[in-house]
């Protein structure tokens, strides 16, 4: 038998300390990395086209915390229906109220606004007026698809048409285009 020249080195043998040590100092890496995270990515993503559009993650303008340009006298303004989605394609959902006074009697026309708010304000604000309450309206039903405002609205054919017996039927569509809300109305506007 050969003997080598070298002497047998003390660390070549495994130990039990050797085995503890080794599970210690990775146990260690790996705590230590837990705690340690990189920063969160900050690089922007390149727009795409607008057909594309981001999820939506900013939380709705909420109806509740509006001054509404409608004048109730001594009753307050009440929210009688509302629908969100993002109608400008910036990321950010809009709030669509349906608006009228709190009177204690009789059918009070309604008004339809439109809602944003910026992601700094502490408060939204009205952006627009889809149906003043001048027009002595009623909304029946209040959708938010797509980027478009649909409502089914009840009207009168003129002043003499008593408040309680509204005579005509109106479906109406508004899209965001050009900066602006443009309304469109399907053919036939039908009696009731």
């Amino acid at each position: 038998m050969q003997h080598s020249a070298v002497p047998e080195l003390a660390h070549t043998h495994t130990r039990p300390i050797h085995w503890v040590a080794t599970a210690t100092a990775v146990a260690g890496v790996v705590a230590l990395s837990s705690v340690l995270q990189p920063n969160p990515a900050t690089a922007a993503q390149a727009a795409g086209p607008q057909s594309q559009q981001a999820p939506v993650t900013a939380a709705a303008p909420n109806p509740a915390h509006v001054d509404f340009p409608i004048d109730c006298g001594p009753v307050k303004a009440l929210v009688v229906k509302k629908a969100t989605g993002d109608l400008d394609g910036d990321g950010r959902p809009e709030t669509v109220a349906v608006v009228h006074c709190d009177a204690p009697m009789g059918t009070p026309p309604d008004a339809v606004y439109v809602l944003t708010q910026a992601a700094d304000a502490k408060k939204p604000r009205v952006v627009a007026t889809l149906i003043d309450p001048k027009d002595r309206t009623n909304v029946k039903t209040l959708t938010v698809a797509d980027g478009t405002v649909l409502a089914d609205t009840l009207g009168y054919s003129s002043d003499s048409v008593p408040s309680c017996c509204p005579d005509v039927h109106t479906s109406a569509k508004w899209q965001w285009k050009n900066g602006t809300f443009l309304r469109s109305t399907p053919a036939g506007a039908r009696s009731v």
